[in-house]
């Protein structure tokens, strides 16, 4: 059992449709990718990573994607995802700010 932390709770909507990404990593580290449409029509996503006890490691949310679709955003959000999970938040934004 996951437990959530603020950014989830603050982001979660269950009346927008989504799309999520469920994954548990080697180690037990489990991760967590959704993509959904706002009202308005604008790509957002979370993206959690939690221990295998289930305790948020660490979670984001994006209130916006420009000019990316759910499933391009997903994709993202995944590799972004496993990137902190295996190498932390700092090296994960340096390897994004490199590219």
């Amino acid at each position: 059992m996951r437990i959530r932390g603020d950014v989830y709770w603050s982001w979660a909507d269950p009346n927008l449709h989504h799309r999520t990404h469920d994954e548990t990593l080697s180690d037990g580290t489990f991760i967590d990718v959704q993509v959904r449409l706002s009202r308005t029509g604008t790509t957002q996503m979370f993206i959690g990573i939690y221990a295998s006890d289930g305790m948020a490691i660490h979670e984001e949310a994006f209130d916006s994607r420009p000019g990316e679709t759910m499933t391009r955003a997903l994709a993202w959000g995944v590799g972004r995802a496993r990137r902190i999970a295996v190498d932390g938040v700092s090296a994960a934004d340096r390897l994004a700010t490199s590219r």
